[in-house]
């Protein structure tokens, strides 16, 4: 079943770009170029992303009806602005706020996070193996039976990530290289490679280990939960 997104987002450019990318990842998304009528359909929706530059009716002002008319449904609102008084009044009625411009993958990200904890579902953290311990909402990666926080460079925290947006399936190299880089794969390009090796010799407690990491031959990687 798809997640359901009310998405209001004047800019006609960026607003059919996140609703393609949305779509394209598993989300039924409803784009309301204004707030008007906004408040008629919220609780149709399981997650609102608000732009807080809108004609009429500004981010703020919309974003407070709507939660006053669907207090359950969390609402993530977008900004250019990156003034902490934008933050903190938006986080007067928004569950988080995202700053432009932003990545897709960041942003389904903050999406699931969102659902899963309005949901009942959300757990905090998730165990890799027997000795990793992530945390989601956080986005920090710990060793369990060290208490030691894994640093990770941002392509490796990206990788990871996206492993855990996607758990137990199978995921070409292709697939993964176009959504972290955002540039077509080029055939015996070993990037990716070097990145899940060296992410690899971070997480797996022995170096020839696999056992968070799966390869598949010829195919891709695996991440097991």
């Amino acid at each position: 079943m798809k997640r359901s997104v009310l998405y209001i987002e004047d800019n006609e450019k960026i607003g059919s770009w996140v609703k393609e990318e949305l779509e394209q990842r598993g989300f039924s998304v409803k784009w309301l170029l204004s707030g008007e009528g906004a408040e008629e359909v919220v609780n149709q929706h399981e997650i609102v992303i608000l732009d807080i530059m809108l004609p009429g009716l500004d981010g703020f002002t919309v974003g407070k009806r709507l939660k006053k008319a669907a207090p359950a449904v969390p609402i993530l609102l977008l900004s250019a602005r990156t003034s902490i008084n934008d933050k903190v009044d938006g986080l007067q009625f928004a569950d988080d706020y995202l700053t432009k411009p932003f990545h897709t993958d960041e942003l389904v990200a903050r999406l699931e996070v969102l659902i899963r904890r309005s949901s009942g579902t959300y757990s905090e953290r998730i165990s890799l193996g027997n000795h990793i311990e992530v945390d989601l909402e956080a986005q920090m990666i710990y060793d369990k039976h060290t208490g030691e926080e894994i640093i990770l460079t941002r392509k490796q925290h990206q990788i990871l990530m996206y492993f855990l947006r996607h758990p137990n399936r199978v995921l070409p190299k292709e697939q993964i290289y176009e959504a972290i880089w955002e540039e077509t794969y080029i055939t015996g390009d070993k990037t990716l490679m070097v990145h899940i090796s060296r992410l690899r010799q971070k997480l797996e407690r022995k170096p020839d280990s696999l056992e968070i990491i799966e390869t598949l031959k010829g195919i891709g990687y695996r991440v097991k939960l």
